[in-house]
């Protein structure tokens, strides 16, 4: 619960300092190429353990290590450019009579991308939240969305849209907030990007309105519907026919995978555990 502290990095001082020389506090790492974004996401987790063993620190990456706080997330920020560097998702001239205010500077491009973003989120949530502990994180009033749900500069929504005139037109992106700290980088986003190019291909429509400004992360559906409360909703919503993901990822790929989430779901179910 410390994470906006300006007194609390003086605790074991040496260590978050050598965090901060490396990488920075929160973390935020410099946008680059997708499959470079997953190695420094990787690289980032390998540094903060390495570091920490210096100082008898055993860094977390669990999605909800401790109850009654929020967890750790790991939010995924996306944009698409064209050779030049022109980003894809702004619209230069803004659109006057949008569907919603929220997308009066978002391209057509963007539009359809988050369409197939939204379609397909209730469907992929093994690649977004793994394991038994990723669905503790995902509750209700904990800072973490539980609903396919997205909104201009909306912190509570599953995806915050961040464009004109809020951001600047080379800034326009989406930061996709569902996925947590114990995700694979490489799946999430090879997710992200399958669902978004789905949208684009099928010129898909974006069916769900924007949250409002008072609008919180509770799991009313009158939105876009609850996301799955446990990896077995999950497992079975990922894996069952006719799936997005299937859709998206392949048959094989979704067999395999889910058949390993399926093993996760077992050996939970035999595990006795402190409860």
């Amino acid at each position: 619960m410390f994470g906006y502290s300006l007194t609390r990095p003086v605790h074991n001082q040496e260590y978050y300092y050598g965090i901060f020389d490396a990488w920075v506090y929160e973390a935020a790492l410099e946008f680059g190429e997708i499959k470079e974004m997953a190695d420094k996401a990787g690289l980032f987790k390998y540094v903060v353990k390495s570091l920490g063993s210096k100082f008898g620190i055993t860094p977390c990456f669990m999605a909800k290590p401790r109850q009654g706080l929020p967890g750790n997330s790991g939010h995924m920020h996306i944009s698409i450019t064209d050779r030049s560097g022109v980003n894809l998702f702004y619209r230069e001239e803004r659109d006057e009579n949008p569907r919603w205010p929220d997308i009066a500077h978002l391209s057509d491009f963007g539009r359809r991308f988050l369409a197939g973003l939204l379609d397909g989120l209730p469907d992929v949530m093994p690649m977004m939240a793994p394991t038994i502990n990723s669905y503790k994180r995902l509750v209700e009033n904990y800072w973490a969305p539980v609903t396919v749900s997205w909104g201009l500069e909306h912190r509570a929504a599953s995806i915050r849209l961040i464009a004109p005139p809020t951001a600047s037109p080379k800034a326009t992106r989406f930061e996709v907030r569902v996925a947590g700290a114990d995700a694979n980088p490489y799946y999430v986003l090879a997710t992200i990007l399958a669902l978004g190019w789905r949208g684009v291909e099928g010129q898909m429509e974006i069916k769900v309105p924007p949250l409002g400004k008072g609008d919180d992360v509770g799991g009313t559906t009158d939105q876009g519907g609850r996301l799955a409360k446990s990896l077995r909703e999950a497992t079975t919503l990922f894996m069952r026919e006719g799936s997005v993901a299937r859709k998206a990822l392949g048959d094989e790929f979704v067999e395999h995978y889910g058949g390993t989430r399926e093993h996760e779901i077992r050996l939970w179910d035999e595990a006795v555990t402190d409860w």
